[in-house]
């Protein structure tokens, strides 16, 4: 018998392409299994200032193409302390709500997994990141999108580097991932591509430059920010110094990899795993993420799920392939 009778729901940390379509998805299988749904705005400090509303289908119509969260977002100092987490806890029950359902990346996961072992709350996670850095799921609700707009922008920034026989180093987000250079770089046939986890560094940059066709009028460099190069202007100052001769410039794309409307991917996914946190829940199912692998629904426990870069996303045959395109 289910005994989740009202679901919390809230969006936390970075927001990411596809945090609107989950809320949506979560939301109408809530009332499609006669379940209550509350959300709390501005992530776990909503929980803790009691800062909520009820949702129904009204409050999630029209927004599945919307970029975004509705629910709004932040990132809460309050909520890493013993008092914080209390005062959530009893707002919570205050309201009779019986799960939570929390729509995030590492940060959200670290602090859900906290308090579900404090108060022995049940608690599923979304993986609502465009790093993609998350184990137990093939791909984060935003990460599609986040790659789309970064092919956009250096197909855009290469018609003016052919113009001028330029060479462009272009930084992309991946503080601690460098899954958007790795596959965005691929997609828009930069020259090379610069992650945290392959310590390629300047001097392969040097020699793939140096190796590379002589005719071609443009090059791309992708770089992701968290790179031990020291990301896209450092690179750029040391290929100028080397190669006086190339025009070089520096783009850095920031934020506008977080906003616009989600592909379809990302869309498609968002539901889907909406769907399955609230089916998750009335199973029993606490203290884990839901997530898609092979096209499967599974739950990956907190603990596992953050902060373990799973080695198939940036694997020695991603790094071959990076290599071969190159030349």
């Amino acid at each position: 018998m289910n005994k989740i009778k009202n679901i919390g729901i809230l969006t936390s940390g970075g927001d990411s392409p596809g945090m609107n379509a989950a809320i949506r998805a979560v939301v109408r299988a809530s009332i499609y299994y006669d379940i209550e749904v509350t959300g709390f705005l501005r992530g776990y400090e909503g929980l803790i200032n009691d800062d909520c509303m009820p949702m129904d289908r009204k409050s999630v119509a029209n927004i599945i193409q919307r970029g975004g969260t509705i629910l709004k977002t932040a990132r809460s100092e309050n909520f890493k302390t013993v008092e914080g987490r209390k005062t959530a806890y009893e707002n919570l029950k205050a309201r009779k709500i019986d799960a939570l359902i929390v729509i995030g990346g590492d940060g959200t996961f670290t602090g859900a997994n906290v308090f579900a072992q404090e108060y022995d709350f049940p608690i599923v996670g979304l993986p609502g990141t465009i790093d993609n850095d998350l184990v137990g799921t093939d791909f984060t609700i935003g990460y599609d999108s986040a790659i789309n707009t970064v092919i956009d922008a250096v197909d855009k920034i290469r018609d003016t580097a052919e113009s001028h026989d330029r060479l462009f180093i272009v930084e992309v987000m991946g503080r601690d991932s460098g899954l958007i250079a790795l596959r965005s770089g691929i997609g828009v046939g930069a020259e090379a591509i610069l992650i945290p986890e392959a310590n390629m560094g300047v001097e392969d940059v040097l020699h793939k430059l140096e190796h590379s066709r002589k005719d071609k009028a443009s090059k791309i460099i992708i770089v992701a920010e968290g790179d031990d190069a020291g990301g896209a202007f450092k690179v750029g100052e040391i290929l100028q110094s080397k190669y006086p001769h190339y025009d070089t410039k520096v783009s850095v794309l920031g934020h506008i990899q977080r906003g616009g409307k989600p592909t379809c991917m990302d869309r498609v996914l968002a539901s889907r795993l909406g769907v399955s946190a609230v089916e998750g829940l009335i199973k029993g199912e606490r203290n884990v993420m839901a997530g898609q692998v092979n096209k499967e629904m599974i739950y990956t426990p907190f603990d596992h799920a953050i902060k373990h870069i799973d080695a198939e996303k940036v694997s020695s045959t991603w790094l071959k392939l990076i290599d071969i395109l190159s030349f």
